[in-house]
């Protein structure tokens, strides 16, 4: 992936940086170690198979490492369908929505999909100074390219809520190298760090797109607490292929809980029971979607007990390369 220099840039960067101090060149920052080239600022072009094995640090599930692959390329809806290699990442990624650059990503922008409308999160042909807007994680962001040295954009952004994004993108590599999100209490949200880049994969990759249908945390209840939540499918692709469930559980010292999870026809799909001390963190499962009402019993007994439930439908997406 590497791209060559052009002797004329090169000799006009030395020049530049032998003759004046601070002598730029337009948007890229001109220092004695920059070497960075005008296809290198540019939007990349990406085909089936191109491959970026991360490492993911999340607080839910800890760290690791996966495959983010182009999968698909749709030239008439203009995006391309990028998968992972772990089919419980892409799990992970429908119930806690961590990674954002799973599914569609367009083709004229790398824009990722925030609630079903593009979000223009880079900004080609990357230029230092340059600022712009978009849409993640629930959050609108002001971003701007900090920095521009030997083909690597740095970027930063902030909310208005005071979260943070910072992230380096590689015009060798045509992905980031990095990307870091902190909440407004600034704790690390995800974290992503490359580990290679290469074409022609090879093998299965998953997607599982997904709505959220419940999130909900139970605290130190003294006796059973009744909830319910609808599974009407997607709104319009039709029935969801799964449902993916997530907990979150700490039972204090002396305390007890549980939970039980049944569809409209009886069913029982998730059971579970917590002694004293017990946790369950970052655990993940899929049950079978049945269209219409679940109820739930949870008790949580304890005084800093709680149950911490996530249920999503997915529509699931695998890709044999």
């Amino acid at each position: 992936m590497a791209r060559r220099v052009q002797t004329a840039s090169l000799m006009l960067l030395l020049l530049c940086t032998s003759a004046l101090a601070g002598c730029t060149t337009g948007s890229v920052d001109s220092t004695e170690s920059n070497s960075t080239t005008v296809e290198q600022t540019l939007l990349p072009q990406w085909e089936i198979g191109d491959q970026w094995l991360y490492t993911f640090i999340t607080p839910q599930f800890g760290e690791d490492s996966a495959r983010l692959v182009v999968a698909e390329i749709d030239e008439d809806e203009g995006v391309y369908q990028l998968g992972i290699s772990s089919e419980r990442e892409a799990q992970r990624h429908a119930v806690i929505n961590h990674n954002p650059f799973l599914g569609r990503m367009t083709i004229d922008g790398l824009s990722v999909y925030e609630n079903g409308e593009p979000q223009s999160v880079f900004s080609f042909p990357w230029t230092v100074g340059d600022s712009w807007t978009f849409t993640l994680f629930g959050q609108d962001w002001t971003a701007s390219t900090d920095s521009l040295n030997n083909g690597n954009a740095r970027v930063s952004a902030t909310s208005a809520d005071g979260h943070e994004i910072t992230y380096t993108f590689s015009g060798d590599k045509g992905f980031m190298e990095n990307f870091v999100w902190r909440n407004d209490e600034g704790v690390r949200q995800l974290r992503m760090d490359l580990n290679a880049a290469r074409d022609g994969y090879s093998g299965d990759v998953f997607f599982y797109r997904a709505g959220d249908l419940l999130d909900n945390r139970y605290e130190n209840n003294d006796q059973e607490v009744y909830d319910t939540f609808l599974d009407e499918g997607h709104s319009t692709e039709g029935d969801w292929n799964t449902l993916v469930w997530y907990l979150d559980v700490e039972i204090s010292q002396g305390g007890s809980g549980s939970l039980s999870m049944k569809d409209h026809a009886g069913a029982s799909p998730l059971t579970r029971a917590w002694g004293s001390s017990a946790t369950e963190k970052g655990a993940i499962g899929t049950i079978p979607s049945n269209t219409g009402e679940y109820s739930l019993t949870v008790t949580a007994r304890g005084q800093e007990s709680f149950i911490h439930l996530k249920v999503a439908g997915a529509l699931v997406f695998q890709w044999t390369l």
